[in-house]
């Protein structure tokens, strides 16, 4: 599965570079004296885009924000029980987040939404990446709870000494 996250990391980039072009670009044009419609909305959809695909990798890799204030006081039976119901409720909110993402562009979709710019983008293209980017957040969440069910140290934090972050 880790190729998958990889995957939607390479597309973030992809989508960071294309803001880095719609950018120069824009502001190419307006040295020209030329105007670009809707690149800043472009831009827009790769950001929101980049985002959500790399939202699996950064989780897989220990790149989001864990506040351990009390992960660090606490015995390592208790600190497992904590990981356990984190994980257990990120994986329940993942889900429902994911699931309403893939509806929003089913039904973005089957209602022929648009763009309100001058350029009328079909609105369940740029959704994709939201969508795809939170379906492969959830199945990131999903396999490190089962990987934590089996016994294993989070491969999100790993301890500074090797030692698995359960052990007595």
């Amino acid at each position: 599965m880790a190729f998958l996250y990889a995957g939607g990391a390479v597309l973030a980039a992809f989508f960071l570079v294309a803001i880095a072009a719609l950018t120069l670009f824009q502001v190419t044009a307006r040295l020209l004296g030329l105007a670009v419609p809707d690149a800043s909305e472009l831009a827009g959809y790769a950001m929101a885009a980049a985002i959500f695909l790399a939202l699996a990798h950064t989780f897989r890799s220990g790149g989001h924000i864990r506040v351990n204030l009390l992960l660090t006081h606490v015995r390592p039976a208790l600190r497992r029980a904590f990981e356990y119901w984190c994980l257990a409720v990120l994986a329940a909110i993942g889900a429902m987040f994911a699931y309403v993402s893939v509806r929003m562009v089913l039904e973005s979709h089957a209602m022929g939404d648009v763009a309100t710019g001058m350029l009328p983008v079909p609105l369940w293209i740029p959704q994709i990446g939201m969508a795809a980017g939170a379906v492969l957040f959830e199945l990131a969440v999903i396999e490190e709870f089962v990987h934590v069910l089996r016994g294993h140290e989070p491969r999100y934090e790993p301890s500074p000494d090797g030692e698995g972050a359960f052990t007595e």
